[in-house]
């Protein structure tokens, strides 16, 4: 799932359109399901594609309020296009609209994953499979590198920001620091740094320009807040609390059946804390994700990671559902229901994962949302998550690192060097980098090249 940026507004002119009638829930319900089907792309490709549809073509929402809504999902962790969709379901349908494109933005890909992740379990010695997996691992590697130079290239305007993404680099390289204490070291150099050289911390990041109209909308530039939409200290109080009973009551429940040491227990309480800490995007938080996942937990191996990886990018909704890989393979693998449940445990380990990575999404929107819209022109971006950010480009270099490690010396440094797969890593960095190619078409062409190479040459 590409995360390049995408300018989501063009050079259309501004047509004068009668606003459209009243949205039923019924018609958003089988529009989310669509988009849940067709979201390729990453954040970039999905915010775009929302845009089209809700902006240009149906007029749902404003250019002007929907990049209002995007600026905040962007403040957040977690993904920010699932985010976008929860935000305008619930402006449109109250708490079921945001509900609703929540869970249907996430559950085509969540069932696509659990497929796939059998598939390559049960399967993944067939030559076949072996074959175009052996292609996808650089590929997956070359991808890696250029998210580092997408992120850094929007970031890094100043020498300060890049000394910022060094040290988190040599942090996570060399020094081993955990992936939450670089997060958090850069928010507070961030919130210093803001107060005392801001002019250092500023970046653009808004997609799009907020004076292009598409014509009057449903939800338009100054249609009065709807009453659900409005503030109220009894609403949020009722929202965190749910929350945090939505939270609570399941890892109980765990904890009850299981134990608290039990895996499908520490996968729900791990992947809550790598919620919180998907700043700016899914591949910022897959070195913690790595740093627990296969060093600590041992749920899956290095080069399964990079499988897991390779996957997600080539299915639908955000790149961060690669986490139900993980966790399907972790269940499937450790035999968690047993030897003769291999695919239920599996199974149900990445629901357990996807429920508590995607639920922090929703109470952010929808307890967020009425302070939001009650700030139209007001909301920026802050300095700490802009030093977030910079420091994040050095992780996702380090996991590029890490990845090519495995890829080009699968057998260590003490092994033969890999020549076929640093072709395919200088192959898939041409494409995407000098021809622009989207990710899915490097995968599937060095998906081929693997396949081709394991059948005439070993």
């Amino acid at each position: 799932m590409d995360e390049s940026h995408t300018d989501i507004s063009d050079n259309s002119s501004n047509r004068d359109v009668t606003p459209p009638k009243n949205v039923t829930l019924s018609e958003a319900f089988w529009y989310w399901l669509k988009l849940g089907f067709i979201s390729f792309g990453g954040p970039a490709g999905q915010i775009a594609i929302m845009h089209q549809d809700l902006v240009e073509r149906m007029h749902w929402i404003s250019e002007r309020r929907f990049l209002h809504a995007l600026n905040y999902c962007m403040l957040l962790p977690g993904p920010e296009a699932q985010q976008l969709a929860i935000y305008i379901g619930w402006l449109l349908h109250r708490t079921w609209g945001g509900i609703i494109a929540g869970v249907l933005f996430v559950l085509p890909s969540l069932f696509i994953l659990i497929a796939l992740s059998w598939i390559y379990i049960a399967f993944g010695d067939v030559p076949l499979v072996a074959g175009i997996f052996y292609g996808i691992k650089p590929a997956v590697t070359a991808i890696v590198f250029q998210a580092a130079y997408r992120i850094g290239s929007r970031t890094i305007k100043n020498s300060f920001l890049f000394l910022i993404a060094v040290a988190s680099f040599i942090a996570i390289f060399i020094l081993k620091i955990p992936f939450p204490f670089i997060v958090a070291t850069a928010a507070l150099i961030g919130f210093i740094g803001g107060i005392y050289r801001p002019q250092n911390f500023h970046i653009n990041k808004s997609h799009g320009k907020k004076n292009i109209s598409y014509g009057a909308a449903l939800i338009d530039d100054h249609t009065p807040t709807p009453e659900h939409a409005k503030f109220s200290w009894v609403r949020l109080s009722s929202i965190i609390v749910t929350g945090l009973l939505l939270w609570l009551i399941p890892i109980l429940f765990l904890t009850v059946l299981y134990s608290w040491n039990h895996d499908f227990t520490q996968m729900a309480w791990f992947f809550t804390k790598a919620a919180l800490l998907t700043f700016g995007g899914a591949y910022a938080v897959l070195p913690y994700i790595y740093q627990g996942a296969v060093e600590f937990y041992g749920w899956l191996t290095p080069e399964q990671m990079i499988d897991g990886l390779a996957l997600g990018e080539a299915t639908p909704g955000p790149l961060i559902m690669v986490v139900a890989f993980v966790a399907f393979i972790g269940g499937y693998v450790k035999e968690l229901l047993g030897p003769d449940m291999l695919f239920i445990a599996g199974s149900m380990a990445a629901i357990i994962v996807t429920w508590f990575t995607f639920l922090p999404s929703f109470i952010f929107i929808l307890a967020g949302g009425p302070i939001v819209e009650s700030t139209h022109d007001n909301l920026k971006f802050t300095a700490p998550l802009t030093a977030i950010t910079a420091a994040i480009v050095g992780v996702i270099l380090n996991l590029a690192m890490f990845f090519g490690y495995h890829v080009l010396w699968p057998q260590g440094f003490n092994g033969e060097f890999d020549w076929i797969s640093a072709s395919i890593i200088i192959i898939a960095a041409v494409a995407l980098f000098r021809f622009k190619r989207n990710v899915l078409e490097v995968i599937c062409f060095c998906g081929i090249i693997g396949l081709g190479a394991k059948l005439i040459i070993f």
